[in-house]
């Protein structure tokens, strides 16, 4: 049994709240940057749908990164093996970490390796009629134990509506506009900054400016880009390939 204490409770609530309106991938990808990140820190997030037999027939990875082609092909294959090698076990989240020898997914565990990363954490839904999904966390701060697996559990049911919701990755007008104007190499060292995860302050100092001059380039910035916040502007820039 997993007790949750206060501040997990709370970060819970705000990641549900957040999490019940999710109608496409920019907003699942800014919900998984955001409030998913407080429960479950994760570097990329593997979403699949799969059919009636357990197929893969669609996977989109949020990452704050662009991946390149190659890096892509990898991590499809290994979503293929994950997803297979979970649906044969009890159906309960399960985790391939290669410094835990065995397990549910240890055949996975060379894709996983030439992936990069450390680490994942794996659960699905049961076979629906509208599709079933599986979700893969990769590189986990802390070695993904019962408690990350419980907080994955938990949030299921907004991961799988999410995903079912939101139409295939597309490239609409709004998201391949340009800036309203060329954003300048401080103003991308910024956001690269906000990228990292810093705060103004550890970007201020990044850069020798204050964290007041790092706020007004934010606002400009903002403007440029037609956004609101710091995770839009992060998404914006992804999307445009500007970092």
């Amino acid at each position: 049994m997993v007790i949750l204490s206060k501040l997990e409770q709370e970060y819970l609530l705000r990641t549900i709240e957040s999490g019940i309106e999710l109608f496409d991938l920019r907003a699942l990808f800014l919900w998984a940057q955001g409030p998913l990140q407080a429960l479950l820190p994760h570097e990329a997030m593997l979403c699949l749908q799969l059919d009636a037999s357990g197929a893969v027939v669609r996977s989109e990875c949020l990452h704050r990164a662009v991946l390149d082609g190659a890096a892509l092909t990898l991590l499809a294959r290994l979503g293929e093996e994950l997803a297979a090698a979970w649906r044969a076990g009890p159906g309960l989240p399960a985790v391939l970490d290669p410094v835990l020898p065995g397990g549910q997914l240890s055949g996975c565990a060379e894709l996983l390796r030439e992936s990069g990363f450390e680490n994942v954490l794996v659960h699905g839904s049961a076979p629906l009629e509208g599709g079933a999904t599986l979700f893969a966390l990769f590189g986990l701060p802390l070695r993904p134990g019962p408690r990350q697996g419980h907080f994955l559990q938990l949030l299921l049911p907004y991961l799988h509506l999410g995903l079912l919701r939101a139409p295939a990755r597309t490239r609409p007008a709004a998201a391949t506009a340009v800036p309203a104007r060329p954003l300048s190499a401080r103003e991308l060292a910024i956001l690269a900054c906000l990228r990292a995860g810093r705060s103004n302050e550890e970007a201020g100092e990044a850069l020798g400016i204050s964290a007041l001059t790092v706020k007004n380039h934010l606002q400009r910035i903002y403007r440029a880009l037609g956004v609101a916040n710091r995770a839009h502007a992060v998404a914006r820039c992804l999307e445009l390939r500007l970092l």
